[in-house]
């Protein structure tokens, strides 16, 4: 079955594009809170979907602070559809199968 995204499958990854491509952009911390994951493995996410062309970062100070804000590409939105397109027609599939 094609239009399945190795980069974007892992769960907190496809969390991450689910939030981006409804938003113009977003914070770190709300990532962090939406996928549940520590700061760390959440860089190592975006580093992923960063090197694959699908996000873009920026550093911006806010409050005193360095906050990091990400961005889907328009590779990434595209690549996001596809993919949900792929999960949606296996599970289907999988709706078929059961049915019979």
């Amino acid at each position: 079955m094609s239009g399945f995204d190795p980069v974007i499958h892992p769960p907190a990854r496809l969390q991450i594009m689910a939030v981006l491509t409804e938003v113009q952009d977003a914070e770190f911390a709300l990532l962090r809170t939406t996928t549940q994951v520590s700061d760390s493995v959440l860089s190592k996410h975006l580093a992923a979907l960063g090197e694959a062309g699908y996000v873009a970062l920026r550093k911006a100070a806010s409050e005193g602070r360095s906050r990091t804000w990400a961005s889907a590409t328009r590779a990434g939105r595209k690549a996001f559809v596809a993919h949900v397109a792929a999960l949606t027609a296996l599970a289907n599939l999988t709706g078929r199968i059961a049915a019979e």
